[in-house]
């Protein structure tokens, strides 16, 4: 039997990067880091950070882009992936990153973000019908919310 499965706790280091590839799969590129804290044989506080490359694919990664920000804090499940290519320079190059298969927010998005809506604002909500009419919230103007909408 064998398992390969990464979960980590961390705060972006950078925002995500979202691409198409030829075929037409849209991928995220983004870091996480996180740190670990102990204290030493003279009681010292110390700290080590790892810095961690995250991977997310198709509709995930649509979703890192439009929610995730540069210090948002953000767990990260999925697989350890490590590939080796060559640099133009002609240098062999390998990069060991977690590709994402579950993300979830831990925090809400800064105040003035454009990744979330404003405290003040009505944001979007799911309010289940109990007939045939749509589900719709009265604060936002009469849109219908849809579940395949909702990121999460």
């Amino acid at each position: 039997m064998n398992l390969n499965r990464a979960m980590i706790i961390g705060n972006l280091t950078r925002d995500p990067e979202l691409r198409t590839t030829p075929g037409g799969q849209n991928v995220c590129n983004f870091g996480v880091a996180t740190s670990f804290q102990w204290n030493d044989s003279a009681g010292q506080k110390q700290e080590k950070v790892e810095y961690h490359n995250i991977v997310a694919w198709g509709r995930l990664a649509d979703i890192c882009k439009q929610y995730l920000g540069k210090g948002r804090k953000v767990y990260v499940e999925g697989r350890l992936q490590t590939r080796d290519w060559e640099a133009q320079d002609g240098s062999k190059r390998t990069r060991t990153e977690i590709v994402a298969e579950n993300m979830i927010m831990l925090d809400r998005a800064p105040t003035g973000s454009n990744q979330a809506p404003a405290a003040n604002q009505p944001s979007a909500q799911y309010v289940p019908s109990t007939n045939n009419a749509p589900a719709v919230d009265p604060g936002t103007g009469g849109e219908e919310i849809r579940l395949e909408d909702v990121p999460f």
